[in-house]
C-alpha cells in the first residue's frame, strides 16, 4: 500500500514572516498536526506543536526562527507514491506528526500518522495494547509545578504525563497541548512588561489545575484496533494502560506512535533497529548501533529481542562545539522491556553511555528470571517431600 490515496491538500500554510503569536494562537484556535512554513510559496519545513512548547521563541520574532537546523531535525520529504510503512519509519525517525508530499518536486499536500492509522485501521486486530505499549512511565504528582512537567516532557522527548496523588494513583494526564493552551491563555491576558514575572508564576502553578480528569484507559489484551478507534474518535495521542481490576494503576502508556512503530517491524533476521531523530548522528552509524545493540542481547542467550528502538535528544549544552546528546535505547524482547539512558557531547558519546546503562539492567533482568527459576525448582523439590 502506498500513500498516494491517503495524503491530503488540506492543510495550513504560513509564510516564514509570520509571527510566532499568530502560530500559537493557530495551534490553540485549530488544532493542527502541523503547519507548512514557506518562503514565497517555496517549501522551507513543517512545525508542530511540540516545537512551539518548547521553544524560547518569542511572540514577535518570524517563524523562520524555529526552521534553524539546530533547533529541530527536519520532516522528511516524501514521494506521493511511497510505502506505507516506510512513511510511517520516516516520521517516526524523524520525530514528526506530519510531512510535506510532493509529486515531480512539486509540493502537492501532507500526510500525517492518523491519517495513516486510519487507513491500516482494519489491519490492527493481529496486535494488542501489550505488544506495543511503553512501560515504566514518567509521572508527576498533582502538586508538582508546571515547570516541572515541561521539563520532564522535554528531557525525555515525550508528549504527556501520568498524574498521580499523594497514595500514587492515577487522578489526571497532562500534555504537551494542555499546557500550550494554558500558556498561550495566559499570555494573551498580560502586557509584555508583565509577562516575566508572570511566565515564572505560571510555572509553578500546579498541574492539578490543568490536567485532564477522568483518564482514558485501557488495558494489555485490547486490541490496537480498538485503542487506536478510541484515540482517533476522541482527538487523544495515547491512553494510559492499567490492570484490568483496577484503573487506579498505571502500567504504562500507548500511543498512537507506539502503533506506527509496530507498522515498521520486519520480520528479516537481523534486528530490527528504529532511531528518532537519525539526523543527530554524527560519527556513529546505524549499522554500528545494531551491532552493539545486539551484542548486548547476545549476552543473554534465551533473550530474542523483537524491536529495538534509539531515540536521541540534541541539549542546548556544548563543550568545545560538539551538542551534548541524551540517547535512549528501549528494547521490546520476549521477557519484556529493558531501558537505558546515557548523555555525553555528541551522538557516540551519547549512546555508549546509554548502551553501558542497557547492558546492566540487561543482566539485572538476567538475574531476576535467574532467581525465579531457582525459586521455582526449590517449590517443586519441596512439594515432592
Amino acid at each position: 500500500m502506498d500513500i498516494a490515496d491517503i495524503a491530503t491538500k488540506d492543510f495550513i500554510e504560513v509564510d516564514v514572516g509570520t509571527r510566532m503569536g499568530k502560530v500559537r494562537s493557530t495551534f490553540e484556535n485549530g488544532n493542527p498536526k502541523g503547519i507548512i512554513v514557506t518562503d514565497d510559496g517555496e517549501y522551507e519545513g513543517v512545525i508542530s506543536e511540540r516545537e512551539v512548547l518548547q521553544s524560547h521563541v518569542e511572540d514577535d520574532a518570524k517563524v523562520s526562527a524555529l526552521l534553524k537546523p539546530s533547533r529541530n531535525s527536519p520532516a522528511p520529504k516524501l514521494d506521493r507514491y511511497e510505502d506505507v510503512r516506510e512513511t510511517a519509519r520516516q516520521l517516526i525517525e524523524s520525530n514528526s506528526k506530519v510531512a510535506p508530499v510532493f509529486e515531480n518536486d512539486d509540493l502537492w499536500g501532507v500526510i500525517s500518522g492518523d491519517a495513516i492509522l486510519e487507513a491500516v485501521l482494519e489491519n490492527l486486530d493481529t496486535l494488542t495494547v501489550g505488544d506495543i505499549y511503553s512501560d515504566d512511565p514518567i509521572t508527576v504528582d498533582e502538586n508538582d509545578g508546571i515547570g516541572k512537567a515541561i521539563n520532564y516532557l522535554r528531557e525525555n522527548g515525550i508528549s504527556r504525563l501520568p498524574v498521580v496523588n499523594e497514595n500514587g494513583y492515577l487522578t489526571g494526564v497532562v500534555t504537551t497541548h494542555d499546557i500550550a493552551d494554558f500558556v498561550i491563555r495566559e499570555n494573551e491576558r498580560t502586557t509584555t512588561g508583565d509577562r516575566v514575572g508572570d511566565n515564572d508564576r505560571m510555572l509553578d502553578v500546579p498541574v492539578y489545575d490543568i490536567m485532564n480528569s477522568p483518564v482514558e484507559t485501557t488495558t494489555l489484551d485490547t486490541t490496537a484496533r480498538e485503542a487506536v478507534e478510541e484515540m482517533l474518535d476522541d482527538d487523544y495521542a495515547g491512553l494510559m494502560v492499567t490492570p484490568d481490576d483496577d484503573d487506579r494503576v498505571v502500567d504504562g502508556i500507548v500511543t498512537k506512535t507506539d502503533v506506527l512503530r509496530a507498522l515498521t517491524y520486519t520480520e528479516e533476521e537481523h534486528m530490527d533497529v528504529q532511531i528518532t531523530n537519525v539526523s543527530l548522528l554524527d560519527t556513529i552509524t546505524r549499522e554500528s548501533i545494531t551491532e552493539s545493540i545486539q551484542a548486548v542481547a547476545d549476552k543473554y542467550q534465551e533473550m530474542q529481542v523483537m524491536h529495538a528502538h534509539v531515540r536521541l535528544h540534541q541539549h542546548n549544552e556544548k563543550l568545545r562545539g560538539t551538542p551534548l546528546v541524551q540517547v535512549q535505547i528501549r528494547l521490546r524482547t520476549n521477557k519484556g522491556q529493558v531501558a537505558g539512558t546515557g548523555e555525553g557531547y555528541g551522538a557516540e558519546n551519547g549512546f555508549r553511555v546509554a548502551l553501558d546503562k542497557l547492558e546492566r539492567n540487561v543482566l539485572e533482568m538476567k538475574g531476576i528470571a535467574s532467581d525465579e527459576e531457582y525459586r521455582g525448582q526449590l517449590l517443586r523439590k519441596l512439594n515432592e517431600i
